[in-house]
């Protein structure tokens, strides 16, 4: 059966960043969020290599009256290849670098931070909005 067109269904987002080698940190666009209750934040790594390095990924809130970013979740340092997520919603769990049952505010970002001696990531970061 086709969903309403008057019911809101969850959104890709698509890429928020593609990482080619990367080896310095960065700030993805700002997000509006008009309806969306929640967030998932996909992180795929496909190489990673140089001396202990290590990516966290950030999903941060933007504060409306002052406009200052504060943190929602933040991954564990990825240190290996391999898909992980990160989910911001109502009634998700709280678990540490996992998930957190906070609503998505208006306006949200993803950043990232690469650390490590001559670090080099490759990686994409994806987001779906749920209701």
């Amino acid at each position: 059966m086709p969903q309403s067109p008057y019911y809101p269904t969850n959104k890709n987002l698509g890429t928020l960043a593609t990482l080619t080698a990367a080896s310095a940190s960065g700030v993805c666009a700002d997000q509006t969020n008009v309806q969306w209750r929640g967030v998932v934040v996909s992180i795929n790594v496909t190489a990673i290599t140089g001396t202990s390095p290590d990516l966290v990924v950030t999903v941060e809130g933007k504060d409306p009256v002052s406009g200052t970013y504060y943190t929602l979740l933040a991954s564990a340092g990825i240190v290996a290849t391999g898909f992980s997520t990160l989910t911001v919603y109502p009634n998700a769990p709280a678990t540490a670098n996992v998930s957190d049952p906070l609503p998505l505010p208006f306006e949200w970002r993803v950043i990232y931070a690469i650390t490590g001696t001559t670090p080099a990531v490759t990686a994409t970061i994806g987001a779906v909005v749920i209701v």
